[in-house]
């Protein structure tokens, strides 16, 4: 590995975890002038620095030294149609795509991006889906919708209407989304909460 991809691992890792360069040299008990010198290729970190900057990074040391950008759109591809085992069980909507991006976030290129905007998405949509099944029991042990909207009769097929809307909603946006991440393109989850920043 060439310094300069050293340097530019360093700033990166910096920028992914959103602090600034005077916050990273306070966390790490270095001055300011060496992270400077370090991300802008004048020197290399070594033994008691590259320590500190690893576990003030999150990282390890080699992960540091031996980094490189992967690309993988195979694995982006595969990521985001695990979306889709919201089918089988919603919460695996969210459990298989988080499996993936904890596992390669650091590793691999756009990973970490499309990792919290399907995260975003399919929280939100389950937290919708959730919402919803509330409400129908609500209404359905606590006297009825007859209250809210008297006239409005609600049976069995119009309570699966929105059900029916949540499911193919999702299924389209991930579809959607599936084939733009293969086209290499940028992809869109939305609407979706910011919870992963």
């Amino acid at each position: 590995m060439n310094n300069l991809n050293l340097a530019q691992r360093v700033k990166d890792l910096r920028n992914r975890k959103g602090i600034s360069q005077e916050v990273l040299a306070e966390e790490s008990g270095l001055s300011l002038r060496t992270i400077q010198r370090i991300e802008n290729n004048e020197t290399v970190p070594r033994g008691d620095t590259l320590k500190r900057l690893a576990i003030t990074l999150d990282t390890s040391p080699d992960e540091i030294v031996d980094w490189k950008i992967q690309e993988d759109q195979n694995y982006l591809t595969i990521m985001s149609l695990s979306a889709l085992g919201f089918l089988f069980f919603p919460i695996l909507g969210i459990i298989i795509p988080l499996t993936m991006w904890i596992f390669k976030k650091d590793k691999l290129k756009n990973v970490n991006e499309l990792g919290k905007s399907m995260l975003n998405f399919q929280i939100s949509w389950t937290l919708s889906l959730f919402l919803y099944y509330i409400f129908i029991i609500i209404g359905m042990f606590g006297g009825g919708f007859r209250g809210i909207l008297p006239n409005w009769n609600f049976g069995i097929f119009t309570m699966f209407i929105p059900l029916i809307i949540l499911y193919a909603y999702n299924i389209i946006v991930t579809v959607y989304n599936t084939i733009r991440v293969y086209n290499r393109k940028s992809f869109k989850y939305r609407p979706a909460l910011r919870i992963l920043r």
